[in-house]
């Protein structure tokens, strides 16, 4: 517990963190690097590069200053941050090490104004708040260890097979190099790759989300090759994985994670909207719907062409085998394509209404702007933010939601 004092200094700082944050967080990584380069084997260095991350530590900051009294109400956000980071092996022993390099942020970002008093009251509040995530962790780590199939850090894979979707997307299966058991996930949930490429100084993590089923006995991704364009690099790990990683290879990975998952429990329709790669998570509660329940879903697929259309024929053979409670839509951004989809360029309101039981559970995931769109729509419909769940890849950030429905995320590329 925090003395009163202390309290009300974090809290009094809470404006500054508005102002400043983002310089912050961005001073603390470098820092933080450029004293303990080890730690790069750990993060996403395209996040790094592109403010992703720094933007995200930011606004867990200040949720955490703004709330700093009552930390319970970003129990969700911790939460979700926690299952990244036992994703990725952060450890105990990480805490200090960042504890450090963010207080000398401050002091380094604020000047003078970083009284000693302030920079005490952070390191207090730092510690409560370490303690919060290290204890959630450890039973993360725990629970998956000893669920059947599980295991703690990374385990080796073998990719099985390595099927070309579209040009660019390419899914990979994956079985336990050891033979025993995998263990089992909620449909929506991530696995995180572990790969060091030729040439690359440091290893390389990456979230992907499964987008199969649970229970087949392997795992499925379905990843997309980032190519470079403009300031944006190529993606390392998707453009290695595509490139070079072939049937028979070995690959790391740590036990299935996240908290953007299937609601089991209800018997309301669902419907899943996923634009391009985005459509992964949503592949794995479509099968699970399928499979477990008798719960109406619609499934609607954008995508810039036909082209693009991921998973197209898997899906069409879904629908022809469940027609009477699965209804399928795609949209199609180029207006060549719009005699071979069910609406040319992008999802409205209106048309949503129009397919969609307004009643659903809403599941979306794909490119910000596509969420934002969905989202909003959503919100002019009228529909309950209970009923409203969505995914970034990439580090957590805002659709700008009127309706405050909570996000999840992961570091896809």
């Amino acid at each position: 517990m925090l003395d009163s004092r202390t309290i009300e200094i974090i809290k009094s700082t809470v404006p500054v963190l508005e102002v400043h944050g983002e310089t912050i967080t961005r001073t603390f990584y470098e820092t933080m690097f450029r004293n303990h380069p080890e730690l790069l084997n750990v993060f996403n260095h395209a996040n790094q590069r592109q403010g992703k991350q720094p933007t995200a530590l930011a606004n867990a900051v200040y949720a955490a200053a703004a709330n700093i009294d009552a930390l319970e109400r970003i129990l969700p956000v911790v939460h979700g941050i926690a299952q990244k980071h036992r994703a990725l092996g952060i450890l105990p022993e990480h805490y200090p090490i960042v504890g450090e390099n963010l207080l000398a942020a401050i002091k380094t970002v604020l000047g003078e104004a970083a009284t000693d008093e302030i920079i005490e009251a952070w390191s207090k509040a730092y510690g409560v708040i370490a303690d919060v995530f290290i204890s959630v962790e450890a039973g993360m780590y725990e629970q998956t260890e000893q669920q059947p199939g599980g295991w703690r850090g990374f385990r080796r894979f073998v990719v099985d097979r390595k099927v070309q979707e579209t040009a660019e997307v390419t899914s990979f299966y994956l079985l336990p190099e050891d033979g025993k058991a995998i263990a089992s996930y909620e449909p929506g949930q991530y696995i995180t790759v572990r790969v060091k490429p030729e040439g690359q100084e440091f290893t390389h993590l990456r979230h992907y989300s499964l987008s199969t089923a649970p229970g087949a006995g392997y795992y499925r991704i379905t990843v997309k090759r980032e190519d470079a364009g403009g300031d944006r690099p190529a993606g390392i790990v998707s453009t290695y994985l595509h490139q070079h990683v072939q049937e028979g290879d070995i690959i790391e990975l740590s036990a299935p994670a996240g908290d953007f998952t299937l609601n089991q429990n209800l018997g309301t329709p669902v419907t899943l909207i996923g634009g391009g790669v985005g459509l992964t998570p949503l592949v794995s509660m479509l099968e699970t719907l399928l499979q477990h329940s008798n719960r109406d879903i619609v499934y609607i697929h954008a995508a810039r062409s036909k082209e693009h259309h991921i998973l197209k024929e898997h899906v069409a053979k879904l629908a022809a085998n469940n027609s009477s409670r699965l209804k399928c839509y795609t949209v199609y951004e180029s207006a060549a394509d719009s005699e071979r989809c069910d609406k040319s360029g992008y999802i409205d309101a209106s048309w949503l209404s129009q397919v969609a039981p307004l009643e659903s559970d809403f599941y979306f995931c794909g490119p910000v702007p596509f969420m934002r769109a969905i989202n909003q729509a959503l919100h002019s419909l009228n529909v309950p933010e209970a009923n409203v769940h969505y995914e970034f890849f990439g580090p957590a950030g805002s659709l700008g939601s009127p309706s405050g429905s909570s996000p999840s995320s992961n570091s896809e590329e």
